[in-house]
């Protein structure tokens, strides 16, 4: 099994049924990868005859220092068994699933190739079950077509006759009620309102039918390999920049170049603050702040969902400091 074929959100089986989800993209000495479900018999999922139990984050790690310490933050090669890729899953659950065939059926009508799309998740293993949301990966330079094409949808049914149609499957906008669903879990260190109006600028989140959807960025082939080097800590640290290229603010983690005098880019590993900032906006941010090599870096989510880390546009919440007359 070659390492270098598996990218961010594919799944990993081993030989002992535990599946693991890719959690990057540079897998020199091991895969970079999370446990998420093992077998487990009271388990409340179930996969050709098996019952299995998803891990939290942090049940995850705690699962692995006990039971296989060594698979903690590498994923041997030799411990694979299989590679449940993203893309693959597609023209299956299509099929199965017409929830998954609305986003496909957009996404098509936006020239997006369905060899570019994928799905990660419960749903990419099968384990699924009733009120699982629908992560929806999109590969490369289409996740930004496939973004507007959701726009676009949502726009358009936002001002259909309701009693048209009524019972037919369509994507549409969140409400706030689950909005605030989204919020509560994610916990970020914003408020409530900071956090809706960076969301809503984003466009990559949906419903279709009564289920949540978000569309996933993962860098195409010809955006690899990427070299993921871990820095040395310094300090936790605020900051103040303006950012110079986004163009891979929606990747995992979210990268930023920024114009400061000391740190030459933000790098963000939690998911709420992927495509905070546009290029050109101002942005504040608090995280940890990292030496790679002489190469200052501000990391922004050292744990799952970090204590005194973020980041926001000023921008976008018109809060940029004006200079001194």
């Amino acid at each position: 099994m070659h390492a270098t074929n598996i990218r961010l959100r594919d799944f990993i089986v081993t030989d002992n049924g535990w599946i693991f989800a890719a959690s990057g993209y540079d897998h020199t000495g091991g895969v970079q990868a999370v446990l998420r479900y093992i077998p487990d018999q009271n388990g409340d999922r179930e996969m050709g005859g098996v019952r299995y139990r998803k891990l939290d984050f942090d049940e995850s790690g705690e699962f692995l220092e006990k039971n296989r310490a060594s698979w903690k933050f590498r994923l041997p090669e030799d411990a694979i068994s299989r590679v449940l890729r993203s893309n693959e899953r597609i023209p299956a659950l299509a099929k199965e699933d017409p929830r998954v065939a609305v986003i496909v059926d957009v996404l098509k009508s936006a020239g997006i190739p369905v060899d570019k799309m994928g799905v990660t998740g419960s749903m990419l293993p099968g384990l699924q079950i009733e009120g699982s949301d629908i992560d929806f990966v999109v590969y490369g330079r289409y996740w930004f077509l496939a973004r507007d094409a959701i726009r676009r949808e949502i726009s358009r049914n936002r001002g259909r006759d309701r009693d048209q149609d009524s019972d037919k499957l369509e994507i549409k906008e969140i409400s706030e009620a689950m909005w605030r669903q989204i919020y509560a879990k994610r916990v970020p260190e914003i408020s409530f309102e900071e956090f809706l109006t960076h969301e809503l600028r984003k466009g990559n989140r949906g419903m279709v039918g009564d289920t949540y959807f978000d569309l996933l960025f993962v860098r195409d082939w010809d955006q690899l390999p990427v070299t993921q080097e871990r820095g040395a800590d310094l300090r936790r640290c605020s900051l103040t920049a303006r950012v110079l290229s986004a163009d891979l603010a929606f990747d995992s983690p979210a990268i930023y170049e920024i114009d400061h005098p000391v740190v030459s880019k933000i790098l963000c590993y939690t998911h709420t603050y992927a495509g905070q900032a546009l290029a050109g906006e101002v942005v504040e941010a608090r995280g940890m702040l990292e030496d790679v090599r002489g190469q200052k870096r501000l990391v922004v989510g050292t744990s799952r969902e970090p204590v005194g880390e973020w980041m926001r546009s000023l921008d976008l919440l018109g809060r940029v400091p004006q200079p001194e007359k």
